[in-house]
């Protein structure tokens, strides 16, 4: 029994030392076109992280969630690529043509460093 009571504060002390940084996962730290904005027919969606990802787990989807008189109109976009930066910190989505009016929906997963899957998304519209 004191032995339990002699380490307890050492373990403590230690778990306490750890750095919080440790701890993070990659999070946006930028987009484009930004979020909830609402812009003008483009090909490209850009996400941003805090730190690098790795390549061949990580990647991007786009669905279309609404469109000009159909407010509930769900549609996985197809012809649209998904490639992370050289620099492993941005993710873009590269549309064939020009997307259309509507709400749009990014899905994305990546790994970071830590090796810890994390998904989001991330909603613009097309005027």
């Amino acid at each position: 029994m004191k032995f339990r009571s002699l380490i307890a504060p050492f373990a403590v002390m230690a778990a306490l030392s750890v750095p919080a940084a440790a701890h993070a996962h990659p999070k946006i730290v930028a987009a484009t076109p930004a979020a909830n904005a609402t812009v003008a027919p483009t090909t490209t969606v850009q996400l941003t992280f805090s730190e690098r990802v790795m390549p061949r787990l990580s990647s991007a989807t786009l669905t279309m969630t609404s469109m000009p008189g159909m407010a509930n109109h769900v549609m996985k976009m197809t012809g649209v690529t998904s490639a992370v930066s050289e620099d492993g910190k941005s993710i873009t989505l590269t549309s064939a043509r020009p997307l259309s009016a509507g709400s749009y929906r990014v899905d994305w997963v990546i790994v970071g460093a830590d090796t810890h899957r994390i998904t989001g998304t991330h909603a613009f519209s097309v005027r």
